[in-house]
């Protein structure tokens, strides 16, 4: 009852529409990462992903320049939940799909940059194809996803498993324009350590995060699902983000149960959506996709 009911709410809230992607052939094809890679175990665990995913944007707020391409080029107030399903397809294309397909999608995304530009609150121009801009949006994303999988994940890491969870997703962000893009953990560390100067927590960071909080979802219960995800992800930002995000006492204990729930139905997320794009590259690539319940051998 439980697994059919968290099935039904993922589906709706996120349909699997294809996109014009077409994960099942041709047959053999590795995509970018292939069936032993750390990304297609990391990728595919839904918890982590949606919570690593909203950490993630939480943290984008921070970055002045990556807000105005959203604010004055996006139409997120009126459609938040497309926008996050947009970026879901992409993550599922860029992780599972046929290289073709992801140099595809990636392409499209490299035009709708190029019409990214602006300036920001602060006086600066700013342009969604800026090398540094894609690298900012990268780190976010992958770190929480990352610290979701570490939190909410089947398997345990260990510092090898992130080094090569970093080193192999880097290929996402150099398709898109980056260059010098962090491939391990000391790296992040370093390069969030850098960028720290030139965050801040605006007005407009604040409303974004209150449409993110008032955002209907299309199932039952939909604000608490809500809720818990949110609260959820977080409790994945790093301590530093949690104090320039200004999280009170109240949003810091409301962050630690949440998390609780969503490790305790992690399993049950996992039951429910056993049979989606991962499950489908590995019978594209002729193997069994339990072998993505083990971290590749090395």
């Amino acid at each position: 009852m439980l697994i059919s009911a968290l099935r039904l709410m993922v589906l709706r809230t996120f349909p699997r529409a294809p996109g014009g992607i077409d994960y099942d052939a041709p047959v053999g094809d590795l995509g970018w990462f292939g069936p032993d890679s750390v990304t297609w175990r990391i990728h595919g665990d839904f918890a982590g992903m949606l919570s690593g995913g909203l950490c993630a944007l939480m943290l984008q707020t921070l970055h002045p320049s990556a807000l105005a391409g959203v604010w004055d080029h996006s139409n997120f107030r009126a459609d938040l939940l497309g926008r996050l399903r947009r970026t879901t397809q992409f993550v599922a294309a860029t992780s599972y799909a046929p290289s073709a397909g992801a140099e595809a999608l990636s392409a499209r995304v490299r035009k709708i940059h190029a019409h990214v530009k602006g300036v920001d609150q602060f006086g600066q121009t700013y342009s969604a194809d800026d090398p540094a801009l894609l690298t900012w949006v990268h780190v976010t994303e992958v770190l929480g996803f990352l610290t979701g999988y570490r939190k909410f994940g089947k398997l345990p890491l260990t510092l090898a498993i992130e080094n090569q969870y970093f080193n192999e997703v880097g290929i996402i962000a150099e398709r898109l324009g980056a260059v010098s893009v962090p491939r391990s953990r000391a790296q992040i560390e370093t390069y969030l350590q850098a960028q720290q100067a030139q965050l801040r927590f605006t007005e407009r960071s604040e409303q974004v995060l209150n449409v993110l909080s008032a955002m209907r979802l299309p199932v039952p219960a939909g604000a608490l699902a809500r809720d818990v995800f949110l609260h959820a992800g977080a409790s994945l930002l790093p301590s530093w983000a949690q104090t320039l995000l200004q999280q009170s006492t109240k949003q810091r204990i409301q962050a630690q149960i949440a998390s609780g729930i969503i490790k305790t139905l992690s399993p049950s997320f996992r039951a429910a959506l056993n049979d989606g794009v991962a499950a489908r590259a590995m019978r594209r690539v002729d193997r069994d996709s339990k072998e993505l319940m083990r971290w590749p051998r090395s």
